[in-house]
């Protein structure tokens, strides 16, 4: 009887065993799936790799990733990333937006014409430069070289002024069938009127453009004599050169054309209410090279530049800050914070890893990160960024703030780990004073970081 029932014990026993291996490969599984779970969900929120077509021909595109947001959530981004690739000869024909505009000439060169102060102003673009576009300025930006293809990255802010169609919304001012111009929206007679030209004329040059907002100024596109006869407009033309760009067949008189007004001209007149557009390229803001800055901070394991409104004044009125930052193979930008920015990131070049700290220590997103995506860190949010290995690691970014960014760094000399030290910081960690010392002190580096090799760990 009694090793009858010593037999049931062990069978229960053994299927306890069996019940508890269970439950513990449950509460595993559990948390192996919550930290994947958690893992994609902050890649799809810090991570912007969903890009948005605006605008796409023949000779060019332009797209923009969405800034992060979450309903209902902290976490809100202010401003959109935007790439416009563009042929050798082609043109962004004029517009304006609703929302500021930071360009940057990653490959290629640029020609951006722009209204500032009532003058029609034109700056030469090169890789490296940065220009500001205010939101409501008439600009056009055009590609000239032969062989390059033009790749401008820019920053689209979020306002409360803008108009909220979409993420930001464009008015053409040149355009016909596609994309229509803004001043085909109001009746042809009162268009005649107001230009001091037929009505016919008025249909001839609302429906010419086909080709879309970049087109081509070259080759057998018919939208391309147009276009290139537009740039070769000077102020003070008259009718014969309106004639020119709709390829009217009828010849206009010397007497005419003294009375008539330049396509040009008007085209920028319309918005500002000037009889008179000048050249005077002294008046506007030039342009500022990122890569001909000296960096803010440089070591053996890489360097970072910043740019605000002290460097350049025109970021002021965007509100927006730059910065280029290149890490050597294997090392990482020490972690740390930006307590007057959110941050946005490009990657230009290699590969690597982005790191972001919720407010609550735990683990927000460890993604890898390879050239072209895109990436942004909230206010306040614990981050660093990792070179491969293998390759350096080399991103271009934007800031919301104009001002000076003093990011606080976490880790390394003279960051917050060495200032905090003390008896208070020692007992918040549960360990004494000489140890945190020892700690703080063994990193010897700032900013920038060296990779750490497994013989190099120390024993504390």
């Amino acid at each position: 009887m009694f090793r009858v029932g010593m037999g049931k014990i062990r069978i229960l026993l053994f299927l306890v065993l069996i019940l508890f291996s269970a439950l513990v490969a449950c509460v595993d599984r559990f948390h192996v799936d919550e930290e994947s779970e958690q893992r994609t969900q902050g890649e799809q929120w810090f991570l912007l790799r969903h890009l948005h077509n605006v605008v796409k021909t023949d000779a060019g595109s332009m797209r923009f990733v969405k800034g992060g947001y979450r309903r209902g959530s902290f976490l809100h981004s202010p401003m959109h990333i935007g790439f416009i690739s563009m042929e050798p000869n082609s043109l962004f024909i004029p517009q304006y937006l609703d929302s500021n505009l930071v360009i940057f000439v990653h490959h290629g060169e640029a020609r951006v014409g722009h209204i500032y102060k009532d003058q029609l102003e034109e700056r030469s673009l090169k890789p490296g430069d940065v220009y500001t576009i205010p939101a409501g300025s008439a600009f056009y930006l055009e590609n000239r070289v032969e062989s390059k293809r033009l790749q401008i990255i820019c920053s689209i802010d979020i306002t409360s002024e803008s108009m909220g169609w979409h993420a930001f919304q464009s008015f053409f001012i040149g355009g016909g069938s596609n994309p229509s111009s803004v001043l085909a929206g109001f009746d042809h007679t009162t268009l005649s009127t107001a230009l001091n030209v037929s009505t016919a004329e008025v249909h001839a040059l609302l429906t010419r453009q086909s080709s879309g907002p970049i087109v081509h100024l070259s080759g057998s596109h018919h939208d391309a004599n147009i276009w290139s006869n537009f740039l070769d407009l000077e102020p003070h033309q008259r009718l014969a050169n309106l004639k020119r760009i709709v390829n009217f067949d009828e010849e206009v008189s010397p007497k005419e054309e003294k009375s008539r007004w330049s396509f040009r001209k008007f085209l920028f007149t319309l918005l500002n209410g000037e009889d008179v557009i000048e050249r005077v390229n002294h008046k506007a803001p030039s342009t500022y090279n990122i890569y001909n800055k000296k960096p803010d901070f440089k070591n053996d394991f890489g360097w970072s530049k910043k740019v605000d409104s002290s460097d350049y004044s025109p970021l002021e009125q965007s509100g927006h800050g730059v910065y280029l930052v290149n890490l050597s193979p294997g090392s990482l930008m020490a972690p740390h914070i930006n307590p007057s920015a959110i941050e946005y990131g490009v990657v230009l070049r290699g590969t690597g890893r982005i790191q972001i700290v919720y407010p609550n220590g735990t683990l927000a997103m460890n993604a890898k990160v390879r050239e072209g995506d895109v990436f942004w860190v909230p206010r306040y949010f614990p981050f660093c960024q990792i070179a491969s290995t293998n390759s350096p690691l080399e991103f271009f970014g934007f800031t919301t703030s104009a001002k000076r960014n003093h990011q606080q760094f976490l880790v390394g000399k003279n960051s917050l780990m060495q200032s905090l030290r003390g008896r208070e910081f020692a007992a918040a960690f549960g360990i004494d004073e000489k140890r945190l010392k020892k700690i703080a002190n063994a990193q010897r580096e700032q900013v920038i970081l060296p990779s750490r090799s497994s013989e190099d760990e120390l024993e504390f």
